[in-house]
């Protein structure tokens, strides 16, 4: 199947503004089969200008946090979220791998989960760590907080990707972070309470997956 158009599915992430679809096709020199994400294969680019969520949020992050971690002190009666993560981190930092993880999922799993038209008025907003702890989100927000968080701890940025997905039994969009690990393709998901190999789960169909280097278009 051909780069463009795009498959049923990520068109019906078009429609609901969760995909920006590249205008040309992939980059031929950087095309290839690498992670096999729930069995598909998978062509990758470095074209990221039209992913401006996602190169947004990024932008958003590096600009907000500095000023965030020097002006807030926890106390009983401000949460100071972004702060509190950090000292989280700080203190899971020594901690294995795998455990990181799964800390990482069960701490921002603990957020509510609200849409965005509710939370910021508009059809589809991707927000940064500090944006999500104040207000909560919705999956691709979990997501992105969870790669900033294991970025933090020293995860190598290109051993993890957002993949927005399908849920085929929920018929609805969804976005999950994707880390390999040792080997194996395992998944932080705010639907799921314990980090799981991504191969156990069948009823997600992949669309794209994207980091700070590159995104994939996944087929199959």
């Amino acid at each position: 199947m051909p780069l463009n158009p795009v498959s049923t599915f990520a068109a019906i992430l078009v429609a609901v503004g969760l995909l920006a679809v590249p205008s040309g096709p992939a980059d031929a020199s950087a095309a290839g089969l690498k992670w096999k994400v729930f069995g598909t294969a998978e062509i990758r680019s470095t074209k990221m200008v039209k992913f401006k969520k996602w190169t947004g949020t990024l932008e958003r992050y590096q600009g907000e946090e500095p000023e965030e971690l020097q002006k807030c002190k926890p106390t009983p009666t401000n949460k100071c979220h972004l702060a509190r993560w950090r000292i989280f981190l700080a203190k899971i930092a020594q901690r294995p791998p795998r455990e990181q993880m799964e800390l990482v999922n069960a701490y921002l799993n603990k957020w509510l989960y609200l849409l965005d038209p509710v939370n910021y008025g508009v059809k589809d907003y991707w927000a940064t760590p500090k944006q999500f702890m104040m207000r909560s989100g919705d999956c691709e927000d979990y997501a992105i907080a969870k790669y900033m968080s294991l970025a933090h701890l020293g995860f190598p940025k290109d051993k993890m990707r957002v993949l927005v997905l399908q849920d085929l039994n929920l018929q609805t969009p969804h976005a999950v972070l994707l880390v390999e690990h040792e080997g194996e393709i395992l998944m932080l998901d705010n639907q799921i309470s314990k980090v799981i190999a991504a191969d156990r789960v069948k009823h997600y169909k992949p669309i794209y997956s994207i980091n700070e280097e590159a995104w994939w278009l996944h087929r199959g």
